[in-house]
């Protein structure tokens, strides 16, 4: 067997285990299935599971994981600025969100959705996972500024990337889950995406005064 074909093996075997896995939460609920429950009907042993999703959590939150800032700003050419870096990103992104191969169709969009809004584990392992992400774009720009342990403008930068992104991401599987077409959600999103980095670039201190 060529390497080309155990690769082909082992993504079919994750996608039956996920596929599987989120049929079983969307009929009955995230906190009321089990991992060998998944297993079983996906047709693999427990321990087999556990080699593409560590835990019970990754079977719905990786494909979130993926979707992490800091590669992204860590393979920015030179003269490059973190926000113009992700907003560049997520500008490609707005223009063919059908085109991302983590993102499904409509219809399994909406489903992920709905399993992470119905299960509180789900929301507690989401806001963990943004807190890390969080932190290591934190980590990375201030390893590249050579900042010391006692200089917040890293971790400040990071929040204020991650937040934002936070609430693009919100607003256009809000859009999603409303009924909006994944087209629709795109053009929502590139109108927001260009609202937010200018924001992010030119600050918000001259915003709401009294």
């Amino acid at each position: 067997m060529t390497e080309g074909l155990r690769e082909r093996k082992k993504r079919r075997t994750k996608e039956a285990i996920r596929e599987a896995a989120m049929r079983l939460f969307m009929e009955r609920g995230f906190d009321a299935v089990t991992v060998a429950e998944v297993a079983a009907t996906a047709e693999v042993a427990k321990v087999t599971l556990f080699k593409y999703f560590p835990t019970k959590e990754s079977l719905v939150l990786e494909s979130a994981a993926d979707d992490d800032p800091t590669p992204i700003v860590a393979a920015r050419p030179p003269g490059v600025t973190p926000v113009g870096a992700l907003r560049a990103h997520y500008r490609a992104f707005a223009a063919d969100p059908g085109s991302q191969p983590t993102l499904g169709s409509e219809d399994e969009v909406i489903q992920w959705m709905r399993v992470i809004m119905d299960s509180p584990a789900l929301l507690a392992g989401m806001h963990r996972l943004l807190d890390e992400q969080r932190d290591r774009l934190a980590r990375l720009l201030a390893a590249e500024a050579g900042a010391g342990p006692g200089d917040l403008a890293p971790s400040l930068v990071a929040a204020q990337i991650t937040g934002t992104i936070l609430m693009l991401k919100a607003g256009f599987f809000r859009f999603l889950v409303e009924g909006g077409s994944l087209g629709d959600a795109g053009a929502y999103l590139a109108g927001a995406v260009e609202h937010a980095f200018d924001l992010l670039e030119n600050g918000v201190g001259h915003l709401y005064p009294r």
